[in-house]
């Protein structure tokens, strides 16, 4: 049972890693993807072209997705039998940049 739990939290945290950001689909306003990203615990960067409203921009990339991990000790049962300490990798921040098209049209 141990050995199952320290397996799904491993796992856990490697998917936590691996995490792709969704992409903007046509129906999706550039407010709504931005708010998408935030939720997934992006900061997000723009990069805009044009000086129209962001309500009126469009999408044209997402890019540049990048995840910060820290390795931290996890004290604990391991695989199998082994007690011990074990370095763990934690999230720590994550960044991406959305391209907007806001030029008048």
């Amino acid at each position: 049972m141990t050995c199952r739990l320290t397996t799904a939290a491993l796992a856990a945290a490697g998917a936590l890693i691996a995490a792709p950001a969704a992409i903007a689909s046509a129906e999706e306003s550039a407010q709504d993807t931005i708010a998408d990203l935030q939720r997934q615990g992006y900061t997000v960067t723009l990069d805009k072209m044009g000086t129209g409203p962001i309500s009126k921009c469009i999408v044209t990339s997402v890019r540049n997705p990048q995840t910060m991990t820290q390795w931290v000790p996890y004290v604990g049962p391991g695989l199998g039998s082994r007690e011990g300490t074990f370095l763990v990798p934690v999230v720590t921040s994550q960044n991406i940049t959305v391209s907007l098209d806001c030029t008048q049209r």
